[in-house]
């Protein structure tokens, strides 16, 4: 037997041994979303082991709708950019002597170290720490051997010698034809031996976030049996986001199609449907103004069950490359997504889409705000492509899905 084959069964079986295990993902919502299918994967190997997901503290949220980790536990981690952000607030409250909190909480490394005490104590005996190409495994690596996990596994792009047991080259690079987010986290868990047959994002919609949803969405005028496509122009980073009024002049000539389709179906037309996150509604309103006025507005998501419940009610979602694009994906619903080339790997995964975008010279730029001021990527797509996309993804036209769009330069 070659030394790498007696690596990965020494490997392998340590990790069928795990039953405390901590999967640990710290960003945003559409890149815990992409990991699901790893985390499924991990549940499915090890059916009575208990899964803990460290995550930002607003991922809390998915405990209701992620039945494969036991638990969810919220961190601001000082090495990710809303985590830092997030502990500097709290540090100005402390020096302020204004917050009401523990000192000993809040005060620069409370939070860290409160972390770690309280991973000592949970006694974990493996660790899996997911990361995008971009980043450091280091830190977390660096918190689970202070907390005595003898089993981490990651990718690393440098030697990790003693912060994890199982290191896996890390040689993704931001271009043209790299592996997709989701494969990524599959291929780290695979090779401890974890796989899983269904590689779908998950997502429990719940009963209760869908009967809210249809109240809504009758109280906003949607008729009996009439369908409807849903808008979202928020994302979180400016750079992602299509022009609002543009999405609204997509909206206004998408309406006009499907209006004049129905006059000849006899069926009633699908209505347009706007939402947003918190602090959005000025794109609401900017996008309805492009609209001539003539959309529906439920009454905003109160909870994130709501607003997935709301999405796998649509015929169609058009939005920008954000979070509610990953949670179409989990719960089944095709996608026009507006796709800056901010970067290539988080495409929407085994839906029927249609990405739209302009080719720049500075893509993969990984920016929050476009660095060259143009923003072409996304303001090069006319609202006329928008619409027409949305119009092959209608699912009246015909009983398949349509295909689903390749991910940029390689195969999802």
């Amino acid at each position: 037997m070659s030394g790498e084959a007696a690596v990965d069964r020494d490997r392998i079986q340590r990790w069928s041994a795990a039953r405390r295990v901590l999967l640990i993902r710290l960003d945003n919502l559409g890149d815990v979303l992409m990991t699901t299918p790893a985390i499924a994967a991990v549940r499915e190997s090890l059916p009575d082991a208990h899964l803990t997901l460290l995550a930002a503290p607003a991922m809390k949220a998915l405990a209701p709708h992620l039945p494969q980790v036991d638990e969810i536990v919220g961190f601001h981690a000082p090495w990710m950019k809303a985590g830092a952000a997030a502990l500097d607030a709290l540090d100005a409250l402390d020096a302020g002597g204004t917050s009401g909190l523990d000192p000993g909480v809040i005060s620069r490394g409370g939070h860290e170290r409160r972390l770690l005490a309280r991973l000592t104590v949970e006694g974990y005996d493996a660790a899996i720490i997911f990361t995008v190409c971009t980043q450091s495994v280091f830190p977390a690596a660096t918190q689970c051997r202070l907390a005595g996990i003898p089993n981490v596994l990651g990718h690393a792009r440098e030697r990790a010698y003693g912060l994890l047991s199982d290191e896996i080259a890390d040689r993704d690079v931001v271009a043209e034809g790299m592996r997709h987010e989701v494969r990524r986290q599959l291929d780290l868990v695979a090779a401890a031996g974890f796989r899983t047959q269904d590689e779908r994002l998950r997502f429990r919609v719940l009963e209760h976030d869908r009967v809210a949803v249809r109240r809504g969405l009758q109280a906003a005028g949607l008729r009996p049996n009439q369908s409807f496509v849903l808008l979202h122009p928020g994302a979180s980073a400016p750079s992602r986001r299509y022009p609002a009024d543009r999405l609204g002049e997509s909206a206004r000539l998408l309406r006009q199609a499907l209006t004049a389709e129905a006059s000849l179906s006899g069926r009633p037309a699908p209505a347009i449907v706007l939402c947003a996150g918190p602090g959005e509604e000025p794109l609401v309103r900017e996008a309805l103004d492009a609209l001539g006025g003539e959309a529906l507005l439920p009454p905003p998501p109160a909870r994130l069950g709501e607003l997935a419940a709301l999405i796998e009610a649509s015929s169609l979602l058009i939005a920008n490359n954000s979070g509610p694009v990953h949670l179409a994906a989990a719960v089944g619903t095709p996608v026009v997504d507006l796709y800056a080339l901010t970067n290539p790997q988080h495409t929407p995964w085994q839906i029927p889409s249609r990405v739209l975008f302009r080719d720049v010279p500075c893509r993969f730029c990984q920016k929050s705000v476009c660095p060259e001021a143009h923003h072409t990527c996304l303001r090069g797509v006319s609202p006329r492509e928008v619409a027409d996309a949305a119009i092959t993804l209608m699912p009246r036209r015909t009983c398949e899905p349509a295909p689903a769009e390749p991910a940029l330069g390689a195969a999802a």
